[in-house]
C-alpha cells in the first residue's frame, strides 16, 4: 500500500512541475519530484529510488522540452548516492533530513547543468541563481512535504501508552527474617 501511495505521490509531483512554473514563477524553483524522490530514497528501498528517479527525470525533462536525459540522470545519480547514505546512516529524524535535501537539491543541479555545458547547451539563467533559488525553494517545500508524507503513510498504528503502574500492582514481598525481634 505504501507503495502505491508513493507512486500516487510522484505522479501528482510530477505534475505540480509542470504545471505550477507556469502558474507562479517562484515554483519552478520548487523540484517536487526530487522531494519524492528523497523521501523514497530515505526509505532504504534503493531499486525503488533509483526507479522513481529515472522515471519522475526522463518524464520531467519530455514535458519541459529540455535536453532529454539530463534531468534523469542527475535525478537517478542523487537517488543512488541518497539510498546508499540511508542505508549507512540512520536519518529518520526530521532534522537529519533537511541537509540531505539541501544537499541532493545542489548536486542535481550541478550535475543537470554539468550535463548541459558537457553537450553544449547553454542554460536559459545563470547557474548560481538557479542553484540558490531552488536550494531554498526545495529544502522549504521538502520538509513541509516530509512533515505530510510522514503523517499520512504512516504504517504504524499509535499503541495506546502503558501506564506508569500496571493494573495489578505487585505486592512487595516481606523478608523472611526478621532482624530485631
Amino acid at each position: 500500500m505504501d507503495n502505491l501511495k508513493l507512486t500516487i505521490a510522484l505522479v501528482i509531483s510530477i505534475l505540480l512541475q509542470w504545471t505550477l512554473r507556469n502558474v507562479a514563477e517562484p515554483f519552478a524553483f520548487v523540484d517536487f519530484p526530487l522531494i519524492i524522490i528523497i523521501y523514497a530514497a530515505l526509505q532504504r528501498d534503493a531499486i525503488k529510488a533509483v526507479l522513481f528517479g529515472s522515471i519522475a527525470g526522463l518524464a520531467v525533462d519530455a514535458l519541459s522540452g529540455g535536453l532529454l536525459g539530463a534531468n534523469g540522470f542527475a535525478k537517478t545519480l542523487v537517488a543512488f548516492a541518497v539510498s546508499e547514505l540511508a542505508r549507512r546512516v540512520y536519518m529518520d529524524n526530521l532534522l537529519l533530513r533537511i541537509p540531505v535535501i539541501a544537499a541532493a537539491s545542489v548536486i542535481d543541479d550541478l550535475v543537470y547543468y554539468g550535463l548541459h555545458r558537457l553537450l553544449g547547451q547553454e542554460p536559459n539563467m545563470p547557474i548560481m541563481t538557479t542553484v540558490s533559488y531552488t536550494l531554498i525553494g526545495t529544502t522549504i517545500a521538502g520538509t513541509i512535504i516530509y512533515l505530510f508524507l510522514d503523517f499520512a503513510l504512516a504504517q504504524k498504528l499509535r499503541r495506546p501508552r502503558r501506564e506508569s503502574f500496571s493494573s495489578r500492582r505487585q505486592t512487595r514481598r516481606r523478608n523472611p527474617i526478621r532482624l530485631g525481634k
